[in-house]
This record gives C-alpha cells, sequence and structure tokens, in this order.
C-alpha cells in the first residue's frame, strides 16, 4: 500500500524506527535545539548576569560564567541614575500611539484592498510592497527633512510624538499581513451583511474586526517592538532629554556611567517586551500561520 503523502518526511518511518537511525535522529535534534537555545539565551543571560557584576569582573578577560559577588544594587542605580521611570514612560506612549494609529490606518487600508477592491487596488499595493525593498536607512534623510518642515502645513515636528508615529503608520508590511489575513474570510459574510443592509463600515466593525484579533494583536506588538528596539530615528527627532526613548537615554548616559550599570538598565529595558512576547506568544503564532477560514 502506499504511503499517504500527508505524512512523508525526510526521513522514513523505518529508518526512524531502526536502533541506529533513531539514535542519530534524535542526537541530531537535540544538537540542533541546544545550539540554538545557546545562540539565542546566551546574550540574554550574559546581559543578566553581568549587570550583577563589579565594573572590574565585567571588564576582565576571559569573562565570568557566574557574577563571583552579585551587586542587585546596579539595578538600582540604573533605575535613579539614567531616570528609567521617565524613558520608559516616554517609550510607552510613543508605542502605545503608534499601535492604535496602525490599527486604525493599516486596517482601513487593508479592508479597502481586500474587500472593496478599489481602482488599481492591485498596483497600489505593488507599489506599496516595493518599498519593503528599500533599505530603512536611505528614507532617513526624506523623513526628517520632511519631520522638520511638514509639507502644506509647514509645521516643525521634533520632540513631538508625531515624528515617531507618522513616518511608522504606512507600514506595508502590516498592510499585506492583515490583506492577507481578510483575504481568508469568506465572501459570503460580507455579502450576507450588505444583504441586511450594513455598510462597508459597519461590516468592517461587526464581522471583520471580531475575526481578526489574532491578526491584529501581531499588528500590535510589531508596532510596539518597532519603537522599543529604534534607535536612530528617535535619537534624530527627540533630541530634549525631556522627549528621549529608552535606548536613547541610555546611550546618552553610557558615556559617564559605569558599564555594568548601563547593562543593568538594558536588562530592565527589555523587560517589558520579553513578557509582552512571552504572554501573547500563542497570538502571534496563531495570527501569523492562519491563512484560512472554513465556513
Amino acid at each position: 500500500m502506499p504511503q499517504d503523502s500527508g505524512t512523508r518526511t525526510l526521513i522514513s518511518q523505518a529508518q526512524l524506527e531502526r536502533g541506529r537511525g533513531r539514535i542519530i535522529y534524535w542526537t541530531l535534534l537535540a544538537v540542533v535545539v541546544v545550539g540554538f537555545t545557546l545562540v539565542f539565551i546566551g546574550p540574554l543571560y550574559w546581559m543578566v548576569t553581568g549587570a550583577l557584576k563589579s565594573g572590574q569582573e565585567i571588564a576582565q578577560t576571559p569573562p565570568s560564567l557566574f557574577p563571583k559577588d552579585p551587586q542587585p544594587q546596579n539595578y538600582v542605580d540604573a533605575w535613579h541614575n539614567l531616570d528609567l521611570a521617565k524613558l520608559l514612560f516616554n517609550t510607552f506612549y510613543y508605542a502605545t500611539g503608534a499601535v492604535l494609529f496602525q490599527l486604525v490606518l493599516d486596517t482601513a487600508a487593508a479592508y479597502s484592498l481586500s474587500k472593496l477592491r478599489p481602482v488599481f487596488g492591485n498596483a497600489i499595493l505593488g507599489l506599496m510592497l516595493a518599498t519593503l525593498m528599500i533599505p530603512a536607512m536611505v528614507l532617513i534623510v526624506p523623513q526628517y527633512v520632511t519631520v522638520i518642515d511638514l509639507p502644506i502645513l509647514h509645521l516643525n515636528l521634533l520632540d513631538s510624538p508625531f515624528a515617531i508615529w507618522l513616518p511608522l503608520v504606512a507600514n506595508a508590511f502590516n498592510i499585506f499581513l492583515l490583506k492577507r489575513f481578510f483575504d481568508s474570510i469568506p465572501e459570503d459574510l460580507m455579502a450576507a451583511a450588505f444583504v441586511d443592509g450594513a455598510t462597508p463600515l459597519r461590516t468592517l466593525w461587526s464581522i471583520i474586526l471580531p475575526m481578526s484579533r489574532p491578526i491584529l494583536g501581531v499588528v500590535s506588538i510589531f508596532a510596539v517592538t518597532a519603537v522599543w528596539k529604534d534607535f536612530l530615528w528617535p535619537k534624530l527627532v527627540m533630541p530634549s532629554p525631556e522627549t528621549r526613548t529608552v535606548s536613547v537615554g541610555i546611550y546618552a548616559f553610557a558615556g559617564g556611567t559605569p558599564m555594568n550599570v548601563v547593562i543593568a538598565a538594558s536588562v530592565i529595558a527589555a523587560i517589558p517586551t520579553v513578557v509582552i512576547f512571552l504572554i501573547f506568544q500563542r497570538n502571534i503564532m496563531s495570527g501569523l500561520t492562519t491563512g484560512s477560514l472554513k465556513g
């Protein structure tokens, strides 16, 4: 009887059932899993333990694997000396605004391209996706020129949250993700809503958005991490110490601050994004892998 195509793998089941094949398979699997775990967890472990070391210990060569004399006070010094509460609040504020702008405008754009199908919609989507091929560094200069003198309105947006929010709104990748998800929603639901007299906006609010919570969660996570990890753009458009993000603030204080305290500040700054991922990892995976809906 031919083997079911749905169960075919790189290694046949017969080979896995043999003693030698099973040992080789599980050995390679263990090596790969442990290797990738060390690659990803290693820098995080070094950062967390480095923040507990003294200045001399963290600078020694070769570095020590464990802190000889743990100093939790480094975290307290980082919190107070670098004013991390203010920096984290600024970053959270910018991230919240970016999420709201992207959820409203990117969702509207994706819904229009997916369900309303405007004239030249495919051409517009193609041009939007083509912008993903442009290196981000190339756009820094024109974006900065736009921020210091906003066309038509002639406003200077330096030290304004809109300098961070507006460039993030037209995110081609997020629009593509949303459109792909909206495409998987059956047209029968749309037709039924129109028969009942629902307007396109009402259909979006009552049908599309409730079914799109996983992908909306993914877009929200992407928006938060984009703001949280960005450095160059906030450094250019937020020159005032009162408006700095956490990454720019840590860099600004790094020159006259002990390295162990700077590392402790980096650990504190990384905690929110790690916690968000651990909480919403199932939503992220389900949103990225959802490709179709069964009626």
